[in-house]
């Protein structure tokens, strides 16, 4: 379902609208959202991103310009979560406060990575498959483990190709 109240930007792809979750969100332009996402409000997409299958997007998360996120990426927006209050009434939106995500341009985060609440991954980051990002990723680390720990640094590299 995507809700009426979604802001979708030129030339988004979405290759399974009845299979996708999608309100009070924004989607910039050229982005590629796989089956079985779910983007809450308040979430926001940039630019020529790829979002792939089973990920969970939610509200307080901004992804920014080139990023892509692996199948199965879920992200959270709550340190300490609670489905009732200390008297035992279900909690509502006034009982939490939302814990902002960034994710930087040119961002890659590997399948099944967890991504906790207030963590800024910086640009050109890694986050491999199955990480727990539990704090900051430096921009062009490399991070995995649970928790994420660096083990490496991005290096840009030319990819030559060959002429036909």
């Amino acid at each position: 379902m995507i809700a009426s109240d979604v802001t979708l930007h030129d030339d988004v792809v979405i290759h399974h609208p009845d299979l996708v979750n999608l309100y009070g969100c924004a989607v910039g332009a050229g982005t590629r959202i796989g089956t079985f996402v779910e983007i809450q409000k308040n979430a926001a997409i940039g630019l020529n991103c790829k979002i792939s299958s089973h990920c969970f997007i939610c509200e307080g998360v901004t992804i920014e310009d080139g990023v892509f996120i692996g199948h199965g990426v879920m992200f959270t927006n709550d340190i300490y979560p609670r489905a009732v209050n200390a008297d035992g009434r279900l909690q509502s939106e006034a009982d939490w406060t939302v814990v902002p995500t960034r994710v930087k341009h040119r961002a890659s985060i590997g399948s099944n990575a967890t991504i906790l609440a207030g963590v800024t991954i910086g640009e050109a980051a890694q986050v491999g498959a199955g990480a727990v990002v539990t704090k900051d990723v430096p921009s062009f680390a490399i991070v995995a483990g649970v928790p994420a720990r660096i083990i490496g640094r991005v290096k840009d590299a030319t990819i030559e190709t060959a002429e036909a």
